[in-house]
């Protein structure tokens, strides 16, 4: 994508959400950040914009989607999930505001061990999350509830959902492709990387794979 993109990112204070904004503002692109603690955020750019607020406040989405091209969706909260679906709740009010600005382009970063809607994750993957990541549940869950919604109410718009393996914020590994039999522990920097590249792939669209490196399956 050459042509410069003004992206709306939740979530840019993240591990992953870090790396995304850098490279969406060395890409060329303009980034409008909500984030609940501004300063976390590490990027300085003339392209970025900051706006202090989080999904569970009162946000102002008209506004905010104001010349917006693209939304990306990096967020979670391990123990509010736990006990209810916080981010379908954001989504649920995020989609119709995005039809009135006219919007049409959304990235939501999925876990690896979230299955996508109408599929069972592989036996393995399935062990991993019901042993050594069974605390993450509730995120599962909710990640589960965001792309059964979007699958089945929003598909006027352009969304994408990646499925990611992230495993650490160590250097790049290569270069992570889309992948519907495979998912690869990418780190954060190339997560942020294919989160970029998948957002405005149109075929892509409406689907909710997870993403490999070249020697994965």
């Amino acid at each position: 994508m050459t042509t410069t993109q003004t992206l709306l990112v939740f979530g840019a204070t993240g591990q992953t959400g870090q790396h995304f904004t850098r490279l969406a503002l060395e890409a060329g692109h303009r980034v409008r950040a909500v984030a609940r603690t501004p300063a976390k955020l590490t990027a300085r750019h003339d392209a970025l914009e900051v706006v202090q607020g989080s999904i569970d406040a009162d946000l102002d989405l008209d506004a905010l989607l104001d010349g917006v091209d693209g939304v990306v969706l990096m967020i979670g909260d391990r123990v509010a999930q736990q006990e209810r679906l916080v981010n379908t709740e954001f989504v649920r009010r995020l989609v119709p505001a995005m039809r009135r600005s006219g919007t049409r382009r959304l990235l939501y970063q999925a876990g690896g061990l979230s299955a996508a809607p109408g599929k069972r994750l592989m036996p393995v993957l399935r062990l991993v999350r019901s042993t050594i990541a069974r605390s993450f549940d509730g995120q599962h869950r909710d990640n589960e509830a965001v792309m059964r919604y979007l699958d089945t109410e929003a598909r006027d718009l352009a969304w994408v959902a990646h499925r990611a393996g992230i495993g650490s914020d160590g250097p790049s590994k290569g270069v992570l492709r889309r992948s519907a039999t495979w998912i690869s522990i990418g780190t954060f920097v190339d997560c942020a990387a294919y989160n970029l590249r998948l957002l405005f792939d149109d075929g892509a669209v409406h689907s909710c794979d997870g993403s490999a490196y070249r020697r994965g399956r």
